[in-house]
């Protein structure tokens, strides 16, 4: 590729703040949009040679090629667009982000990766344009940009696969944006500063998500990957009687992952030989060839938890540890007790602005 941009190129990133900032609270102003919760790109074309750069060494290309066709289909032949790929799912008028549906369509198998493209076909929401033909616009303010972006867009029918984030200059919408638009599963707001230039691998954008508690049961631990101590706790939720496998907890510090093995031994499942119970693994389409056996445990002890949001039955990333829960029955833990947005149409999410 021929394209102005220093390549492998690293998008800007975000850092957390706990509410809306408000528009004055940096010099020039802010402005506003839905934070999709997707995976994060950049589009670059250059003629029909489309590549979907991730944040990761790894880059998505070949895992949609429908929105490679997309790309050539409606965006400028030489271009580089900051996206979120996003799968939809729901009836017209209850749609919303399906991130399990998304995850899947992560697979080594070309034929696999044909077929969903196909039955959960994804889109893309572009919100910053950071090249255009021969010119850069990374020190070009963000108003500039998102005005180039808009002229661009002009051109893209509906229908296409390709969308046009939604902004406001006003704090009051994009408030009442962070608290509906999380029903069709969107995860929060980011405010840009309208003068800033766009600074790749820098936090140089806000974000607001939603942030909840919850007590889970502890199922089980990994251990961590130098090969001591924790390096994961794995949680459960009760429904129906039945205890579902939600998410974990990761990030202690060396010294708090050998206690733990510890202070869980006591929980640890044995069999009527005193060893570890056998074939405990949480294999996914992630995992590859990498070791993902756990210790399990007896669900006896309770954790309270930091997460943002559940979809399912599961917690779309990982949680915070904020302490034990000595006080709950681990069977008072159900999926019951989450706090879960009111449900809203991922189709008003794209018309609005």
């Amino acid at each position: 590729m021929t394209l102005p941009l220093e390549l492998p190129f690293t998008p800007m990133l975000a850092k957390a703040v706990a509410a809306v900032p408000a528009a004055d609270s940096v010099p020039g102003g802010l402005s506003y949009e839905p934070k999709w919760d997707g995976f994060r790109c950049v589009v670059l074309r250059d003629g029909d040679d489309v590549e979907l750069a991730s944040r990761g060494s790894k880059p998505l290309t070949r895992y949609f090629p429908e929105v490679v066709d997309a790309v050539r289909a409606t965006l400028p032949s030489r271009c580089a667009v900051d996206v979120e790929i996003v799968v939809r799912s729901g009836s017209a008028g209850a749609e919303r982000l399906d991130w399990d549906a998304l995850s899947q369509r992560i697979h080594p198998a070309a034929s696999r990766v044909e077929k969903l493209s196909r039955e959960t076909p994804a889109e893309i929401v572009a919100f910053d344009l950071l090249a255009l033909g021969d010119d850069t616009l990374l020190d070009r303010p963000f108003r500039e940009r998102r005005a180039r972006l808009e002229e661009v867009f002009a051109d893209v029918p509906a229908g296409s696969g390709v969308h046009l984030t939604a902004t406001t200059l006003d704090p009051d919408v994009a408030t009442d944006w962070f608290e509906r638009f999380e029903g069709a599963g969107l995860d929060g707001v980011v405010a840009k500063p309208l003068d800033g230039v766009y600074e790749p691998g820098r936090r140089a954008m806000l974000k607001i998500k939603h942030k909840r508690t919850a007590e889970a049961v502890v199922v089980g631990y990994r251990v961590h990957k130098s090969g001591q101590g924790v390096g994961s706790l794995l949680l459960g939720l009760y429904e129906d009687g039945r205890l579902f496998n939600v998410g974990g907890i990761a990030a202690f510090t060396a010294k708090r992952r050998l206690e733990l093995v510890d202070d869980l031994e006591p929980l640890v499942r044995r069999d009527a030989d005193g060893q570890i119970e056998a074939a405990a693994t949480d294999r996914s389409r992630f995992s590859s060839n990498s070791d993902v056996s756990f210790v399990p445990l007896r669900p006896e002890r309770v954790v309270e938890v930091a997460f943002d949001q559940l979809e399912g039955h599961r917690f779309r990333h990982a949680v915070t540890f904020l302490r034990w829960r000595p006080d709950r029955e681990p069977t008072s833990c159900t999926l019951a007790q989450i706090d879960r947005a009111p449900a809203y149409d991922l189709g008003e999410v794209f018309t609005a602005g």
